[in-house]
């Protein structure tokens, strides 16, 4: 693996910063010491403060997915409430790997909040 760690976060529409930035904290503990690079949602919660104050936290910017850009990236753990909402059967595991690009792995599946999700990949070599 490179050092570089690629999140994907998923939230709902007004979840706190202090759970996003403590479930994304956690998550990215979990892969290891290695740095942020990428940070990324489905479009509709681009603006959401919480999802920006975690990309800030890490010194990246924010990027997003429209969901049929998400929803055609195979994911091991589909979520079917994100597919009833947003047409996606994945936002976190989804966004990582499209933001560490081809060849990518999770290197953290999705790990759940009351109100949030993330996932942290990486690239071999």
């Amino acid at each position: 693996m490179t050092g570089a760690l690629y999140v994907g976060v998923g939230s709902c529409r007004g979840a706190s910063v202090e759970e996003v930035l403590a479930l994304v904290e956690r998550t990215v503990a979990e892969a290891g010491t290695a740095t942020v690079a990428g940070l990324a949602t489905v479009d509709v919660r681009a603006s959401e403060p919480a999802l920006l104050a975690a990309a800030a936290r890490f010194g990246v910017r924010l990027l997003a997915y429209a969901p049929h850009v998400l929803a055609a990236q195979p994911v091991p753990h589909p979520s079917e409430s994100a597919r009833r909402a947003l047409g996606t059967p994945g936002v976190a595991e989804a966004a990582a790997l499209l933001t560490a690009g081809p060849g990518a792995v999770l290197l953290v599946p999705k790990r759940k909040s009351a109100q949030a999700t993330a996932a942290v990949a990486g690239r071999p070599g």
